[in-house]
């Protein structure tokens, strides 16, 4: 199963956000060992550093880089993407890029807590907790 992972997912994580940090947790487990093919947009590597900027060294910020570099395939974003995003005319044109994103890298789902920010998505919007039940049940 290929899914791209939303930026929110992997701030989760990384915050400890204590409402959603035990899904996805368990979530980055599933790709960590490879049960689940994880990827997420080069567009989250920034963002995630910039959301944290005030919290990270250079040190720890390189720690966590290389952190999501080895749990996540990194999916390069390409200029067709940014125009394609555009076309899309999303209220928010991020979220539109991982869409369209997702799409290109042929993703089953894309692991986000915002579902309805990914209505219009060709690739199906899924949670964490979600997509935790199906793989169970696929596994099984």
């Amino acid at each position: 199963m290929k899914v791209l992972v939303d930026t929110n997912v992997i701030l989760d994580v990384l915050c400890a956000r204590k409402e959603f940090v035990e899904a996805s947790s368990k979530f980055w487990k599933y790709c960590e060992i490879n049960q689940i093919d994880g990827s997420i947009s080069a567009l989250s590597v920034p963002n995630i550093v910039y959301i944290l900027r005030k919290e990270l060294t250079p040190e720890k910020t390189q720690q966590i880089i290389d952190r999501l570099f080895l749990i996540f395939s990194v999916a390069d974003l390409r200029s067709d993407d940014l125009k394609r995003a555009g076309k899309m005319k999303s209220i928010d044109y991020e979220d539109a890029l991982q869409m369209v994103c997702a799409d290109r890298i042929h993703a089953d789902f894309i692991v986000t807590r915002n579902i309805r920010d990914f209505a219009g998505s060709k690739v199906p919007a899924i949670k964490p907790s979600e997509l935790l039940e199906r793989f169970t049940d696929f596994a099984n």
